[in-house]
C-alpha cells in the first residue's frame, strides 16, 4: 500500500484493511503461546508455572523493543507521508540496525542474570530449574525477536500488515510440529523437555526474520547498496530516542507491572501462578482485535500527520475507539460464556481452573479501558507527542499496582479476586486521564 492510499482513502476502510490482517496475525500469535501452554501442561503443573514465570521475565527484556519499533514506524510514516522516500529509507536502515543491536545486548545481559532475576520475582525452588532452562534458550535468541519487530515496523509504516500476519500464521502451525519434536526428541534430536519449547520458538523466529527481511527489501526502504546507511547517526538517533523512550519505558513498565503482579500471585501458591499464566493467555485472545486496531492507528496517524491532514488524524482516533469498544464488548460476552471451559483445557486441577477463571471473569470487564489505552498511545506516538505515555504508564504500571497489591494481598490479606478488582480501578482511572490528554493534544493541532 502506498502513502497516497494511506492519506486519501476513507479512514474506516483503511482501519479495516490494516487492522484485520494485524489482528489475525496476533490471533495466531496468541494461539502460538497457547500451544506452548498446552504442551507445558502435558509436562507438569510445575512446568506451567515455570513457563508463566519465565515468559513474564522475557517480557521485561523485550519491553524496550516496543518503544523502538513504534518510534520507527512513526518516524518512517512521517517521512513516507511527506514523500521523503530517501529519508524514510535512511531512518529504516539505521533504526533496524540499532534495534537488533539492543536486542543482542539485552539478551546477553538477561542470560547472565536470569537465575537471580527468577528468584527475585518469586519463582519457587520446585520449578526454578525448569524456568531457567526455558528462559536461557529464549534469551540467547532475543536478537531474532528484535529483528522481527524492527522489520515489521518498516512494513507497517508503509501500510503492510499482511507480511507479519503471514509469519505469525506460519509460526503457529510450525510450533505445533516443532514443540513435540524438541520436547520429546526424535532420531538425532535429543529430548529437551521444557527447553524444547524455547528452542522451537527461536527456530520459528529465525525463519520469520528471513521472510520479513525479504519483504522489507521489496519496499525499497531496506537495501544493502551502501553499508554506511546502517551506521549510527547522531541526528537520527536523537529523534529516534526521543520518540522511543516514552513508549519504550511504558512497555518496560508494563513488563514490571506483570512481574509485580506475578510476585504477589506467588504468595497464593504455584497453582495460582499456573492459573494466572493460563488466564492471561486466554484473555489476550479477546484483546487481539483492539491491538490490531492500535497498530493500524499508528500507521494512519503518522502518515496523515506527515501529510498535514489533521482532520484525518482526529477521525482515526474516533473510529479506532468506536471499533475497539464494539469488539471489546463482544469479547466480554465470549469470555463470560466460555472462560472456565477454556482454562480447563490446559490443566485438570480444580485449584488451577479456579484461579484462572477468577482472573478471566474480573479482567474481561477491563477490556474497554485497555482499548482506550491502546488507541490513545498509538495516536500520541503517531503525532510525535509521546511524553505523557510515560507518566500515565508509571502510574498505571508501577506506582498504583505496587500500593494496591500490597494493601490487598499483604495488609488486608484479601482473596485472589481482589487483586484484579484493584487493577480494574487503576486501568479505568488512567484510561480516562489519557483520553482527556489525547483529546486536548488533537484539539491543539
Amino acid at each position: 500500500m502506498d502513502s497516497t492510499s494511506l492519506t486519501h482513502q476513507p479512514i474506516p476502510t483503511l482501519l479495516r484493511q490494516l487492522s484485520i490482517p494485524s489482528s489475525l496475525g496476533m490471533l495466531f500469535n496468541t494461539l502460538y503461546n497457547i500451544v506452548d501452554t498446552y504442551y507445558a501442561g502435558l509436562i507438569s503443573t510445575e512446568a506451567l508455572a515455570a513457563l508463566s514465570a519465565s515468559s513474564f521475565l522475557f517480557f521485561l527484556v523485550i519491553g524496550l523493543a516496543y518503544g523502538g519499533t513504534s518510534a520507527l514506524t512513526a518516524l518512517i510514516g512521517h517521512a513516507y507521508g511527506k514523500q521523503h522516500i530517501f529519508l524514510a529509507s535512511l531512518i529504516a536502515k539505521k533504526g533496524v540496525a540499532l534495534i537488533i543491536g539492543v536486542g543482542m545486548i539485552l539478551g546477553l545481559l538477561g542470560f547472565f542474570f536470569a537465575s537471580p532475576l527468577l528468584y527475585t520475582i518469586g519463582t519457587e525452588e520446585r520449578y526454578h530449574a525448569l524456568a531457567l532452562s526455558f528462559i536461557e534458550v529464549i534469551l540467547l535468541g532475543s536478537a531474532l525477536f528484535f529483528a522481527n519487530f524492527a522489520l515489521n515496523s518498516v512494513l507497517v509504516a508503509t501500510g503492510d500488515t499482511k507480511s507479519y500476519r503471514n509469519t505469525l500464521i506460519f509460526g503457529f502451525f510450525a510450533n505445533i510440529v516443532f514443540n513435540p519434536l524438541f520436547i520429546y526428541g526424535w532420531g538425532f534430536i535429543p529430548a529437551m523437555g521444557i527447553a524444547g519449547i524455547a528452542f522451537a520458538t527461536v527456530l520459528v523466529q529465525a525463519i520469520n526474520a528471513a521472510y520479513l527481511l525479504y519483504k522489507s527489501l521489496q519496499t525499497g526502504l531496506i537495501n544493502f547498496t551502501c553499508k554506511e546507511h546502517f551506521y549510527p547517526d547522531r541526528r537520527i538517533y536523537k529523534e529516534f530516542i526521543t520518540q522511543a523512550t516514552p513508549p519504550g519505558l511504558n512497555m518496560l513498565m508494563m513488563s514490571f507491572c506483570s512481574i509485580i503482579a506475578l510476585h504477589f500471585v506467588t504468595l497464593y501458591g504455584y497453582q495460582a501462578v499456573a492459573g494466572y499464566g493460563i488466564g492471561y493467555r486466554v484473555e489476550q485472545l479477546m484483546l487481539l482485535p483492539s491491538l490490531g486496531i492500535s497498530s493500524a492507528t499508528l500507521s494512519l496517524v503518522s502518515n496523515n500527520m506527515g501529510a498535514g491532514k489533521l482532520e484525518r488524524v482526529r477521525q482515526t482516533l474516533f473510529y479506532a475507539l468506536s471499533y475497539g469498544y464494539t469488539l471489546g464488548l463482544i469479547g466480554m460476552g465470549i469470555l463470560l460464556l466460555s472462560g472456565k471451559w477454556l482454562v480447563s483445557q490446559f490443566d485438570p486441577s480444580s485449584e488451577v481452573i479456579s484461579y484462572g477463571t477468577t482472573y478471566i471473569y474480573v479482567m474481561l470487564f477491563l477490556f474497554c479501558g485497555y482499548v482506550t489505552h491502546f488507541s490513545c498511545v498509538a495516536t500520541l506516538q503517531g503525532i510525535k507527542k509521546p511524553a505523557m505515555i510515560f507518566y500515565v504508564g508509571f502510574f498505571r504500571q508501577i506506582l498504583a499496582p505496587s500500593v494496591v497489591y500490597t494493601l490487598i494481598v499483604s495488609y488486608f490479606e484479601l482473596s485472589f479476586m481482589w487483586m484484579w478488582i484493584g487493577l480494574g480501578c487503576i486501568v479505568y482511572s488512567s484510561a480516562l486521564a489519557l483520553l482527556y490528554y489525547t483529546y486536548l493534544k488533537l484539539k491543539s493541532l
